[in-house]
């Protein structure tokens, strides 16, 4: 019997699928934008599903998204209006935490133009003090390099919060970031400057026990949240892609999704949850298997 920590699933893609509109390349902002509330009612489905941690729609609130479709003035904005809709969530719910999502610069799986330190850390300062006093903990996701590691940690540490980091690996070895460099390498970075835990997020599931085995020798809490596309295309690795670009898997039932994820924590895992195409059925089905096995979901 352990304490799980059971988190949302995938809020873009999930606000894209019930939204109905040709995906963005401001994705799930854009839909926060024209479908107020819609955020509030995904984020409620997670937790009535048994999440106890709503992530915030802020991943992609970063002022390099908004600048080249010119609403770069509505940062704080809709940094606001993410938070309003999270804290609606939980208050209909009765219970849960917040996260504030903290996500790349440039674009995700793309470490070859993350800025440097010089600009990057003030971008991501920026974003975490938005968090503050408002959320109950940031989480820096889809980390792909060590240089990110570095910077979006050192950014989120304004928010004043505990922090979770995130790394997206190799769709072959999930021993290796996206960079190509060690996941062991990045994880001791962030535990050495002072994470509360250290995560897998955004990869395929195949590949996620190789990376909870590096995280493991952290020592600190770890876990994982895997995504449903079949890879990381060439297309979307381009500018300013579009989630069009990547194509779901045909296998991703929940009751698939949760026989990963059981095997995660079977593992050590303790903390677990989804990331893009994991529905709140999914969550549900994992929420479910937690039970059952014993586990206590916190």
């Amino acid at each position: 019997m352990t304490d799980i920590t059971l988190l949302d699933g995938g809020m873009g893609q999930e606000l894209v699928h019930r939204a109905g509109d040709r995906p963005t390349a401001l994705w799930s902002t854009q839909v926060m934008m024209d479908k107020p509330g819609l955020v509030a009612e995904v984020s409620r489905d997670f937790l009535a599903a048994g999440a106890t941690i709503a992530t915030l729609n802020s991943y992609a609130i970063q002022r390099d998204r908004l600048v080249p479709v010119g609403i770069e003035d509505k940062f704080e904005a809709l940094h606001a209006m993410a938070l309003q809709e999270g804290q609606n969530a939980i208050a209909a719910h009765g219970s849960g935490r917040l996260a504030g999502s903290l996500g790349p610069l440039g674009a995700s799986y793309r470490p070859d133009i993350h800025p440097s330190a010089d600009i990057a850390v003030p971008l991501y300062r920026e974003v975490a003090e938005q968090f503050k006093g408002k959320a109950d903990l940031v989480i820096c996701e889809t980390v792909v390099s060590l240089d990110h590691t570095r910077c979006i940690i050192e950014g989120a540490k304004s928010a004043g919060l505990p922090i979770y980091c995130a790394f997206s690996v190799n769709d072959e070895d999930g021993s290796k970031l996206r960079s190509g460099e060690p996941v062991a390498e990045a994880a001791q970075i962030a535990a050495d400057m002072g994470v509360v835990a250290v995560l897998a997020n955004c990869s395929a599931p195949e590949v996620i026990p190789a990376a909870l085995r590096e995280l493991a020798k952290t020592g600190l809490p770890y876990g994982a949240y895997a995504n449903g596309f079949t890879k990381i295309s060439e297309g979307f690795l381009k500018e300013r892609p579009t989630v069009d670009a990547l194509t779901l898997r045909h296998d991703f039932t929940p009751e698939h999704y949760a026989d990963h994820v059981m095997a995660w924590v079977d593992q050590g895992a303790t903390l677990v949850g989804g990331c893009c195409e994991v529905s709140p059925a999914h969550i549900a089905e994992i929420a479910k298997r937690l039970r059952a096995a014993g586990h206590i979901i916190v």
